[in-house]
């Protein structure tokens, strides 16, 4: 095989945009940053420390132009021990792992804060994520930085029971006061689900004509009866 002949190595897709707005995030938040990850064409993730989150919103919306909020959540990424809902109940659960694994840019902690931002100039997302330490289940606000923050914390705090410290109402959305546990964590029971499959496992109906004998079976059938 000659030197013209050799398979060609494709450089890897570079984003120079995501990249250079990384940068400037790096330069704002320092050693706050505990992990990246572009996707060219697609997207940026960054994880910043616990105690830089509020800052980490701040500095996205009034020295980087990410104004717009698009929302914010948590993540509980705890397997559930009950299994998946669309399990079939009449067949014996597949194994499956119990070790927490974190998505991208990774994680110490069962939940994650995250939010995703857009820049309404240039209509660039990013998403920003921070561990929520396990003993306290508590993550500073975003309140004073968007205040659609508010609700979002909310529900997260009702659904989670993640704490978001600095908030100014920390009240119910959907739950009664009175009730107990967080729907959302994966090892809350959901006992609609376990007395009652999923409904998307059903007995499928036959389709017309599906079981119908053929005509020479149809006429031994009678014959025979």
């Amino acid at each position: 095989m000659s030197s013209t002949d050799a398979p060609v190595e494709e450089a890897p897709v570079r984003d120079e945009a995501r990249e250079a707005l990384l940068a400037r995030f790096e330069a704002e938040l320092g050693d706050a940053i505990v992990a990246s990850h572009v996707l060219a064409g697609r997207d940026l993730w960054i994880r910043v420390r616990t105690d830089a989150w509020a800052e980490a919103g701040r500095i996205a919306r009034d020295r980087l132009g990410f104004d717009y909020f698009c929302f914010l959540s948590v993540i509980d990424w705890l397997p559930s021990p009950y299994g998946r809902g669309e399990d079939d109940p009449t067949e014996p659960p597949p194994e499956r792992s119990t070790e927490i694994v974190q998505g991208v840019t990774g994680g110490d902690t069962r939940f994650q804060a995250f939010a995703r931002l857009t820049n309404p100039v240039d209509h660039t997302g990013i998403t920003l994520k921070a561990d929520i330490p396990d003993d306290t289940a508590t993550i500073a606000t975003w309140v004073q930085n968007y205040a659609g923050a508010n609700w979002h914390e909310r529900e997260a705090w009702e659904m989670f029971g993640i704490t978001f410290e600095g908030h100014p109402d920390l009240r119910h959305i959907y739950l009664p006061g009175e009730f107990e546990g967080f729907p959302l964590r994966k090892d809350f029971p959901l006992l609609a689900r376990i007395v009652k499959p999923w409904p998307g496992i059903v007995d499928v109906e036959p389709m017309p004509g599906d079981d119908e004998p053929a005509e020479g079976e149809a006429a031994a059938a009678e014959a025979d009866s």
